[in-house]
């Protein structure tokens, strides 16, 4: 990060221990900027300072994945681990929510056997009743509505690459999905403006539309919806799409790669874009998204992203687990 010799107050006092975190819709912007001064300070620590910090010794997840990934598996067991907790990893062949055991029940189970949990699944509802039920911190690991820990990466990794957030313009060009929908609940209470381009029929849900609206007017950021690549990329600081096709989704493909022909993103797409322009995507990335050219380019922040989703699942389960103050200044956000 760029740290500052300052700290707002509020920021430093806050607390979050025992909360759960299934869409960022529930955090203001100060708990939103602690995470990532949290996530940040554990990247110094650890990752340059060399440190070991036992943070959740003695404490345990329980990891439940009823859609397989890369990066949310990774960075949240080598996490934990690293910080002396204990990874729990179950897979719908050893845990099937709401099927051979009611989620209540699980939810019941699970909050005496261990200490917080992350869940990655197909219905939004299935973390809310997780979370009605359980008595002990839930994470959201992706759902069909949201996915914050990949927005608290992208975050991070933009803090650490421009200095700051507020100020800065990301465009989406892609499909209006639950990253979008994620940043769409985060972008406006950090200052950042946020550019949409969707094709027709692909845009964000109506009620995450709403309230991103709410947050712009509220925080005095942009908010630009519009069904023209080139037009959301215009004098943006950031290019950011994924993937077409979301699991779940495979007998649309066809539809629609047809439908999102011209929404591949190159190096024309950020030639109309800010001079000191980057590039994300949550991965896997495929070539019909953004070519090579754009991908591997040092304009491309993937990989650091991709590395920053660790950082900030870390702050994030230590933010909700412990009373755990930084040590280093706040950045500048």
């Amino acid at each position: 990060c760029n740290p500052l010799a300052y700290s707002h107050p509020y920021t430093t006092r806050m607390n979050l221990q025992g909360r759960s975190f299934l869409t960022l819709k529930d955090f203001n912007a100060d708990e939103i900027k602690r995470l990532l001064w949290v996530s940040g300070d554990l990247k110094q620590r650890i990752k340059h300072g060399k440190q070991y910090l036992p943070l959740l010794q003695g404490k345990s997840i329980a990891m439940i994945f009823e859609k397989r990934s890369t990066r949310t598996r990774m960075s949240t067991e080598t996490g934990f681990a690293l910080l002396g907790g204990h990874p729990c990893f179950l897979t719908s062949q050893d845990i099937h929510l709401g099927v051979n055991e009611s989620c209540r029940d699980t939810a019941k189970v699970l909050s005496g056997l261990c200490d917080i949990v992350l869940a990655r699944v197909y219905s939004h509802s299935m973390l809310e009743d997780l979370d009605k039920e359980a008595s002990i911190p839930i994470i959201n690991g992706l759902s069909d509505l949201y996915h914050p820990i990949q927005i608290m990466a992208d975050f991070l990794t933009l803090q650490e690459h421009y200095g700051s957030l507020s100020g800065l313009t990301v465009s989406w060009i892609g499909d209006g999905n639950n990253v979008l929908h994620s940043f769409m609940m985060t972008a406006a209470k950090l200052g950042v403006h946020l550019k949409i381009a969707t094709p027709k029929g692909y845009g964000p849900e109506n009620s995450v539309l709403q309230e991103a609206q709410r947050l712009s007017k509220q925080h005095g950021t942009q908010l630009v919806l519009t069904s023209d690549p080139m037009e959301a990329a215009h004098s943006s600081n950031v290019l950011v799409t994924d993937t077409w096709v979301s699991m779940g989704q495979e007998e649309e493909k066809k539809k629609r790669l047809k439908d999102f022909h011209g929404y591949q993103i190159t190096m024309q797409t950020g030639s109309v874009a800010n001079p000191d322009w980057t590039f994300l995507h949550c991965l896997p990335r495929k070539q019909e998204e953004v070519d090579d050219q754009v991908f591997y380019s040092s304009r491309s922040l993937v990989f650091p992203e991709a590395e920053n989703r660790k950082w900030t699942i870390m702050g994030l389960m230590v933010s909700l687990l412990t009373d755990y103050a930084p040590q280093s200044p706040m950045p500048k956000f």
